[in-house]
């Protein structure tokens, strides 16, 4: 990555998902290399089950922690729908990683709108010349526990390279950030999501 070079990674997900703490391991993994990183949130009308979106911004000049509509390198869906509601910040030739696992999101729980993931993943699919469409449920069940998706996803982040960054930076952010009882099984989400992303 070049001095001036600003690479950007958008999130979003439903609260709940581990959305803020992956931007959080992605920075981490970022200033551990010597680089700058900048996180800004914007969370939704529910902390669980309402919109989250985090925005990673990675480099030597910084103008906003916030990224400018359609120049995200990479976006990061942890849900279809909400992956396909911020798709405009994704640019042209940009890497879209998204959850096959509809979550319904509140509104559609209050009968406030219709909602069908797959459509969703089709559309996305259709949409992004390159996208990495992980199956979550494979993961849980190799490892034990709903909450490493969100691992999983940097995971999958790191072997696109679309970020300037490894496996090997993740897993370092990690055990920084994680307690050691959890980093094992972390560390196996972290590495079957770069597997994935590598079949893709």
């Amino acid at each position: 990555m070049s001095e001036k070079e600003v690479k950007s990674c958008l999130l979003c997900g439903v609260g709940g998902q581990g959305t803020v703490l992956a931007s959080r391991i992605i920075a981490a993994a970022a200033m551990a290399k010597g680089l700058r990183a900048k996180t800004a949130e914007t969370i939704g009308m529910a902390q669980r089950g309402g919109s989250v979106v985090s925005h990673v911004r990675i480099g030597e000049t910084i103008a906003s922690p916030t990224i400018p509509l359609g120049t995200a390198d990479v976006m990061i869906g942890f849900e279809p729908g909400e992956a396909a509601a911020n798709i405009k910040y994704l640019k042209e030739d940009g890497v879209l990683i998204v959850s096959s696992k509809q979550v319904k999101p509140v509104t559609a729980s209050l009968g406030q709108s219709a909602y069908d993931g797959d459509e969703c993943l089709a559309w996305l699919k259709n949409k992004v010349r390159r996208c990495i469409v992980i199956n979550p449920d494979e993961i849980i069940e190799a490892c034990g526990s709903p909450k490493v998706l969100n691992v999983a996803m940097t995971g999958a982040l790191a072997e696109t390279g679309a970020m300037g960054l490894r496996i090997e930076d993740m897993e370092e952010a990690l055990k920084r950030r994680m307690k050691p009882k959890l980093i094992e099984m972390n560390s196996k989400a972290l590495h079957m999501g770069a597997q994935c992303a590598g079949e893709r």
